[in-house]
């Protein structure tokens, strides 16, 4: 009897220690083995890791941009002669001044954007500035000598135009609308090669940079960190619709070669220069008549501002939309038609987009008391009237930047 019941209580224990040990090789073994090793992995089933911008990389596309803008993107090529100085006094000996002012010819390049089927294309007017003859070669490698339409030295565009039909073109984006951060994509010619993409992302907008020579100069640029070179000044910046948002200008470089910061004109200032060129074969510029500087924190402080933002009045023009408005020296600019205006820039931007005899709204500061005034924007002859072909050598912005004396500055 206890020899059977000896038995029978083995019997159970090894049942049991074999249920036990089953259970121990197939539950609690396999989840020391997903819990052991570095304690920084984390299970996928546990968390999902989360990318720190607002659209996920692998969802930003360039294809579509560069597919649809890549063939509307032209080298501009240029040429022009020189008299030449001669550097051989045997030669000169013989030919005399002859052989002393041999012309020699110069070539340039840079890049151009077709904006219509009809062959209507824009650059930069320093890609072309003095030349005797231009033309372009597309990027299925045809060749058209080109028309310059239209410069612009103010904004540094330029309109070309050949003889052809059925062009790919790039269409019109809406420069206001870009974001900084928003990625957009920089079609051009760099070193002579052909069209060729590069991408970035907006880093500013409304930068002066004080490159261009003209005294009344509209500078208000796109600043990307897409790569441009020599050669792609004139070519297009694009947002990932494939929509032209800007013309690529220029680079911040002490060497000549990319250094991470390259500059656009705003799409929404070349359109008007564009179709102004096209219209009346002259850019028709509405001014404001009035002298602008920098809004400085002593000024902010002074005139009561909330914000050390706006263009501060330095000067009236007599006769000028200005003083017909009842605007005064000392005055702060805001809003420009309702669009905030933060500096000078921004100012000359939103004025630019306008003709003389165009009805606008006026918002400035004046000893800490904001006032709207419509205002009637005239040209340069203080008239409403439309500028005519070759009388503009003259013509100044909507506004003139001006340095803040030091009197203006303190008092």
């Amino acid at each position: 009897m206890k020899a059977k019941y000896f038995f029978g209580s083995l019997l159970m224990a090894v049942l049991g220690a074999a249920i036990a040990l089953f259970a121990y090789t197939n539950y609690f073994e396999k989840n020391r083995e997903v819990s052991s090793g570095d304690s920084s992995s984390v299970s996928d089933e546990r968390i999902k890791p989360l990318l720190t911008s607002f659209q996920q990389a692998g969802q930003v596309d360039f294809t579509y941009a560069a597919d649809v803008t890549v063939h509307a993107v032209v080298h501009v090529r240029t040429s022009t002669t020189y008299a030449g100085r001669s550097i051989n006094p045997i030669l000169e000996w013989f030919y005399g001044d002859s052989y002393r002012q041999m012309p020699r010819e110069v070539k340039g390049y840079g890049s151009g954007v077709i904006i219509s089927d009809d062959g209507y294309i824009i650059t930069n007017n320093h890609v072309i500035e003095n030349a005797e003859k231009v033309s372009v070669k597309l990027n299925d490698n045809r060749e058209f000598d080109a028309q310059v339409v239209g410069t612009d030295p103010s904004t540094d565009i330029a309109l070309l135009r050949v003889k052809a039909e059925n062009l790919p073109y790039i269409k019109y984006g809406d420069s206001d609308a870009l974001r900084l951060g928003e990625w957009v994509l920089a079609v051009g010619n760099p070193f002579n090669l052909t069209s060729t993409v590069t991408a970035g992302i907006v880093s500013a907008k409304g930068r002066n940079l004080g490159i261009l020579d003209n005294t009344y100069k509209i500078e208000s640029f796109i600043q990307t960190d897409a790569a441009l070179n020599v050669g792609n000044s004139g070519g297009a910046l694009v947002n990932t619709q494939g929509l032209l948002v800007g013309i690529t200008t220029a680079i911040i470089s002490p060497s000549g070669a990319y250094a991470g910061n390259s500059f656009a004109i705003p799409v929404n200032i070349v359109r008007k220069v564009v179709e102004d060129l096209k219209l009346y074969g002259e850019v028709q510029r509405a001014v404001i008549g009035v002298g602008v500087a920098e809004v400085t924190p002593e000024v902010a402080e002074r005139e009561k501002l909330k914000e050390i933002k706006g263009a501060y009045v330095n000067r009236i023009e007599p006769g000028s939309a200005a003083e017909d408005a009842g605007l005064k020296e000392k005055d702060v600019i805001t809003r420009f038609n309702g669009v905030a205006v933060g500096s000078v820039s921004e100012l000359l931007e939103q004025v630019g987009r306008y003709r003389p005899g165009d009805k606008v709204t006026i918002t400035y500061v004046r000893s800490g008391k904001e006032n709207t005034v419509p205002v009637t924007l005239k040209n340069v002859d203080n008239t409403t009237g439309l500028v005519k072909p070759g009388t503009s050598a003259g013509i100044v912005m909507g506004a003139k930047l001006e340095p803040l004396s030091q009197e203006e500055q303190h008092n």
